[in-house]
């Protein structure tokens, strides 16, 4: 990555700036060739633990490791010229203690050369959030349904109706006061989702939330098809690769049981050597 295209991307102060501006455009990422495209495209970013699901195959993003987001992170970002990148920290790196957390983070931001980190949870992560702004750290919150407290949770359950409104719009309040230059909503009602964007002064990234938010985030693998494992309410598919991938694979493999492939373009004579041949 060059200093110059390091010098063009966006920054958090100026992701910060959109609250109420012009919709903040987010995807994940998480290999070089996807991060050019979406670069070309994004505001931001995010090299989310989902990675774990749709390209590990693990069940849930529990088992995702530090190690595992510094490598996806490194990819990301040699392909990032102008969106801000961010790289989530795992299930267990930073939960202890705000000095287990700046460890973490410290380690991502040096490793990947990434611009901000993005952990889960609301006000019992407030001061986690307060103490790595406080230290240079730039930080993405995450609250709603936090898909790292799956099992705590239940499931993949909607957050925010009847009496746990509040609580979600208080964890909104705590991290945006702490000092988060922005903050996702996951899974939570429109209704709330909009009272929250009212609420606090950094910007709203929806994921099953609310057209209202500051932003809108979506995991890649979703929007392109490739992931179908399961497929919440909030996802639109904008392709099918999945479909079209499998139809390929199978082609080719029909192509090599029927000796079709490789056909003589393909392969390589003896006569003199010439350019490209």
């Amino acid at each position: 990555m060059s200093a110059t295209s390091i010098s063009k991307a966006l920054t958090p102060p100026d992701i910060a700036a959109r609250k109420g501006a012009a919709p903040i455009v987010c995807l994940t990422a998480y290999t070089t060739p996807i991060s050019r495209i979406v670069d070309r495209h994004c505001d931001l970013i995010l090299v989310g633990d989902s990675v774990g699901m749709v390209l590990h195959g693990l069940a849930s993003t529990v088992g995702v490791t530090l190690e595992m987001m510094i490598l996806h992170g490194q990819a990301v970002r040699r392909g990032a010229e102008r969106a801000l990148v961010v790289v989530d920290l795992p299930f267990g790196s930073y939960e202890a203690s705000p000095e287990q957390a700046f460890s973490s983070a410290a380690r991502v931001m040096a490793e990947t050369n990434c611009a901000a980190v993005k952990l889960e949870g609301g006000e019992a992560m407030a001061e986690t959030v307060r103490f790595l702004t406080r230290r240079g750290i730039p930080v993405m919150a995450h609250v709603g349904l936090t898909p790292q407290a799956v099992n705590t949770f239940g499931g993949y359950k909607v957050q925010g109706r009847g009496a746990s409104a509040e609580r979600v719009a208080a964890d909104a309040r705590a991290v945006a006061e702490a000092g988060a230059f922005s903050v996702v909503l996951e899974k939570i009602t429109d209704t709330l989702a909009r009272t929250i964007t009212q609420q606090i002064s950094a910007p709203t990234i929806g994921i099953g939330a609310s057209a209202a938010c500051d932003g809108q985030i979506l995991v890649i693998d979703d929007v392109l098809g490739l992931f179908d494992d399961f497929r919440p309410k909030f996802v639109k598919r904008y392709a099918e690769f999945g479909r079209d991938a499998d139809a390929a694979i199978a082609a080719y493999a029909a192509d090599v049981r029927e000796r079709k492939f490789p056909a003589a373009e393909h392969v390589f004579g003896d006569g003199p050597q010439r350019r490209g041949t």
